[in-house]
């Protein structure tokens, strides 16, 4: 069923979801642009979607001990640390105004792939009901 989905919306229902980790992210930073030695962190989109649509890059590693790092296991989309603009003396990388000019602009990201899976949704109803044609 997945698969299915994954063919209607295309990547606009993997986008919404890595907008939403985002979000997620921004949002803890900002919480946190207070606390010493907190570190920001953010999703890479560009490699999420990369490994989403399945062009890889990178070689994969080969593990041959028991108890190394898989890095099939490893996800394109776990946190990364951002490099902060103006170091600050408490060690904190959080920058506010980055922080809430990113939150907006993923929220428009995430309301144009809301908008699309929307579309597509009114588009799949029309035809199953025929046109509105009676």
């Amino acid at each position: 069923m997945s698969n299915t989905l994954d063919n209607v919306f295309g990547m606009n229902s993997q986008a919404l979801e890595v907008w939403q980790r985002r979000s997620e992210a921004i949002a803890s930073n900002i919480a946190n642009a207070d606390t010493p030695d907190y570190k920001a962190r953010d999703v890479d989109f560009r490699q999420v979607l990369q490994q989403a649509s399945g062009e890889s890059s990178n070689l994969e590693l080969a593990t041959p001990s028991p108890g190394q790092i898989n890095p099939v296991q490893q996800s394109a989309d776990q946190l990364k640390y951002r490099v902060p603009l103006q170091p600050s003396l408490d060690g904190n990388t959080v920058d506010s105004q980055v922080e809430q000019s990113s939150f907006a602009s993923n929220m428009v990201h995430y309301q144009a792939s809301l908008s699309f899976i929307n579309g597509t949704i009114q588009t799949l109803r029309l035809a199953i009901n025929g046109g509105g044609q009676s």
